[in-house]
């Protein structure tokens, strides 16, 4: 299987998309129970990649891989490798949220805590 590719969306698009919400859109939040305690963005389905395991064999029934589905993490890297693995499992738009939630609240919403 060749490598499929993502694209990316920046935290400024994020803000735009949140503030006027569209029922279809998935967002996914792949950080640690630890994050998301100190910083978190309203209507995410938190997923941590160390549960892999525990929800891996039911994405596509929790989400729909026809969807736009946006994913952050606190930098991007693991939100990347979670892009890459929806792509390889039949999602067909998805996109990584550059900077990740690091981004978001340095550039957005300065009061979401840093960490």
């Amino acid at each position: 299987m060749s490598a499929q590719f993502y694209s990316e969306i920046s935290v400024e698009e994020l803000a735009i998309r949140l503030a006027d919400p569209d029922p279809e859109l998935q967002l996914i939040d792949v950080r640690e129970p630890s994050e998301i305690a100190i910083a978190a963005l309203a209507g995410f389905e938190i997923l941590p990649l160390s549960q892999f395991q525990d929800w891996a064999d039911t994405i596509k029934e929790r989400f729909n891989p026809e969807a736009e589905t946006l994913v952050i993490c606190h930098h991007g890297v693991r939100s990347g490798q979670m892009c890459q693995w929806l792509l390889q499992n039949g999602f067909s738009n998805v996109k990584n949220i550059a900077g990740g939630i690091d981004a978001y609240s340095a550039i957005v919403d300065r009061d979401l805590p840093r960490y």
